[in-house]
């Protein structure tokens, strides 16, 4: 064997097989699929309760007149920004993206019927 030292642009570069880029690849697309459908739900969601919350009169200002719309206004506030918190919180491993993706697909044509009967 020869002992002559290798230079580094001889070095063959490792290239990424193609099942694990095929993989990166699904992923990305399950990752970016499972986001779209969580942003949706959880925006569709927070229109449901504001419009759950509103006072059933013609204007906001009738909140005043029962203590019942108001406190039903006070929660549904609550209720979305406890929703538009969680529209920024992220899930962390590929099972929770899975999961967004199947739950955002059976739940975002419910909640756009829900919305649809409300109006």
């Amino acid at each position: 064997m020869s002992s002559t030292p290798i230079r580094e642009d001889e070095v063959p570069h490792s290239r990424v097989p193609a099942a694990e880029q095929g993989a990166s690849d699904r992923a990305r697309r399950l990752r970016t699929a499972s986001i779209a459908m969580r942003a949706v739900f959880i925006l569709v969601l927070a229109i449901v309760f504001l419009r759950v919350s509103l006072p059933q009169s013609e204007t906001i200002w009738t909140v005043y007149d029962t203590p019942g719309d108001l406190v039903r206004l006070l929660l549904g506030l609550a209720a979305c920004g406890w929703i538009a918190a969680q529209l920024f919180s992220m899930p962390k491993d590929m099972e929770a993206h899975r999961i967004w993706l199947y739950l955002g697909l059976a739940a975002v044509p419910f909640i756009l019927i829900c919305i649809v009967g409300i109006w």
